[in-house]
């Protein structure tokens, strides 16, 4: 008899804490950027973390997704067996302003 697993509740750091070096560092990775690109484009709380574009395992996107919360770009809920995300937009344009706008209209790299 197996026992039920319990997720523990990510962390999340306000970006009123964050370092812009830390911000920058999170939005310079090219999954990470896919990552809030797609959220940018989603309404809040919409996203699972398995419905994401990126050509990572789970392991990795789990790793993603904890230096977006670290840098206080996104928040994650568990709804259920999903956790679902949202991006922080207006918290962190407050603390960076500009900075996710120009990140956003800045065409991938190919």
């Amino acid at each position: 008899m197996s026992t039920p697993r319990h997720r523990t509740a990510p962390e999340h750091t306000h970006p009123d804490d964050v370092p812009v070096l830390t911000a920058l560092a999170a939005l310079a990775d090219p999954v990470r950027l896919t990552l809030v690109r797609e959220l940018a484009g989603s309404p809040e709380w919409s996203r699972a973390c398995g419905t994401f574009d990126v050509p990572v395992g789970k392991a990795a996107l789990s790793h993603h997704f904890t230096v977006l919360r670290a840098a206080g770009l996104v928040e994650q809920r568990d709804e259920g067996p999903r956790r679902v995300n949202r991006l922080r937009r207006a918290e962190f344009d407050a603390r960076f302003p500009g900075l996710l706008e120009l990140v956003l209209r800045t065409e991938p790299s190919a």
